[in-house]
């Protein structure tokens, strides 16, 4: 299917015209829509979720994997992470949100954007916003979780911004261990540092992820890096 722009540069026009004519999102949403061929949102959304690369990195995902899944902000890879998530759900696995970011509200437009409302996802998903949200803090609530569950971190950067936990690297060596031994499938939202120069490289690379802390990269099994509507998954070798 294509698009005039690519669906994040869509969802900014809706939120633009929301705000703009004070009507509320789903509306604008069905408003773009509309301009784009689709009778509302729901139906581009489904159109989408169809060929949605998040179930093409899905199905490559094996129980015991950590997937960094990067992109500068606002080319959707906190949508990819929550579609990966619901992936999971959707396969009859399980799935989970952890965000130091979201909102509620932010999880609402985020399923409706998706074409999806709460009521339709059923018991399998989990979404938390907790403050203490670190790697203990998953393991412990995820000490239960059956193999497959697809648990997605919103974001690598902030799992050690309070100084009482533990660095960084210590957090994602743990959740790798615990990852392992559960058979958990983690997804780490990360941000790309400003550096990175779209015209002289279509899509950011290992290189590019902004680490404000020491982090062995070689911990992850797979990158899924976002620019522009253009998508890149690969293993780390």
């Amino acid at each position: 299917m294509k698009l005039s722009v690519p669906v994040y540069s869509l969802k900014r026009l809706a939120k633009a015209l929301s705000r703009d004519q004070k009507i509320p999102l789903h509306a604008a949403l069905n408003r773009v829509a509309q301009e784009e061929g689709f009778t509302s949102w729901s139906l581009l959304a489904a159109r989408l979720c169809a060929e949605s690369p998040a179930r093409e990195l899905f199905s490559r995902l094996a129980p015991g994997d950590l997937v960094l899944l990067g992109a500068r902000p606002s080319h959707g890879k906190t949508l990819l992470g929550l579609e990966l998530a619901l992936a999971s759900v959707q396969s009859g696995r399980s799935g989970w949100f952890f965000t130091l970011e979201w909102n509620a509200g932010d999880l609402l437009n985020g399923l409706r954007t998706l074409g999806l409302e709460p009521s339709a996802i059923g018991e399998r998903f989990g979404f938390d916003n907790s403050d203490a949200i670190c790697a203990s803090y998953i393991i412990d609530r995820l000490a239960s979780a059956a193999s497959g569950t697809v648990v997605v971190i919103d974001y690598l950067q902030l799992l050690d911004q309070k100084r009482e936990n533990p660095e960084l690297a210590v957090q994602v060596r743990a959740l790798k261990a615990f990852a392992r031994v559960r058979g958990l499938i983690v997804v780490f939202i990360s941000q790309i540092d400003r550096s990175y120069d779209p015209v002289a490289q279509a899509l950011p690379s290992l290189a590019d992820v902004r680490l404000p802390n020491p982090l062995d990269l070689s911990l992850f099994n797979w990158t899924c890096f976002l620019n522009n509507g253009a998508i890149q998954v690969s293993a780390v070798t």
